[in-house]
């Protein structure tokens, strides 16, 4: 039987595949309008790390288990949760601050929970950007997504977001970020009291 040289071989598949791969990461995603969490453009520049994604156990990072627990790991992006009885354990991918000054770590816990949040700008984000907002209400515009969670430390949320390029890179002003999905299935888990860590 003879090979037919118009028929794609293996060698010329990986080719075009390498070369249309390129092409896609050179060319910027675009940030969208009334994107508020977002500094400058998401490009090729900001990777996404989903490297370290894996699976963790709670006994290193808390005492008990009590009210269930929330780690936010912003080295590998991720947000692990246990349910008290530890019926339930989710890893979720997620978005992280954009730079270290911006990232609060450290241990706190969930003081509210809120389905179809608003958002305002915080003092500091309308100084680095006038433009922006004073205020978003609910809806499709809001960079918090479609539920967010409160912590003890003023600002600071674990929230979704509509902007889905968000998620596995360093994006944030300072928030931890969930697919739509995923906030919805914490935020349900979840409870006031819930203990968080950032590490």
């Amino acid at each position: 039987m003879g090979h037919d040289p118009k028929a794609p071989t293996r060698r010329g598949f990986i080719a075009a595949s390498a070369a249309l791969g390129a092409t896609a990461l050179a060319s910027p995603a675009l940030a969208l309008t009334g994107s508020t969490e977002v500094e400058s453009e998401i490009s090729s520049a900001v990777s996404r790390n989903l490297s370290s994604f894996r699976a963790l156990d709670w006994r290193p990072y808390f005492s008990d288990l009590r009210g269930g627990a929330i780690l936010a790991d912003t080295q590998s992006r991720a947000v692990h949760f246990w349910s008290e009885d530890e019926s339930v354990y989710r890893l979720y991918p997620s978005s992280v601050p954009l730079t270290p000054d911006l990232t609060k770590l450290g241990r706190t816990e969930i003081i509210k929970k809120v389905e179809g949040p608003d958002w305002r700008p915080t003092p500091s984000m309308r100084e680095r950007n006038p433009e922006w907002p004073e205020y978003i209400p609910a809806g499709p515009d809001n960079p918090l997504g479609t539920h967010a969670l409160w912590l003890t430390w003023q600002y600071y949320r674990i929230h979704g977001t509509h902007d889905t390029r968000k998620i596995g890179r360093r994006s944030s002003n300072g928030c931890i970020g969930l697919y739509n999905e995923h906030i919805a299935e914490l935020f349900a888990l979840s409870t006031i009291g819930t203990q968080v860590m950032l590490i």
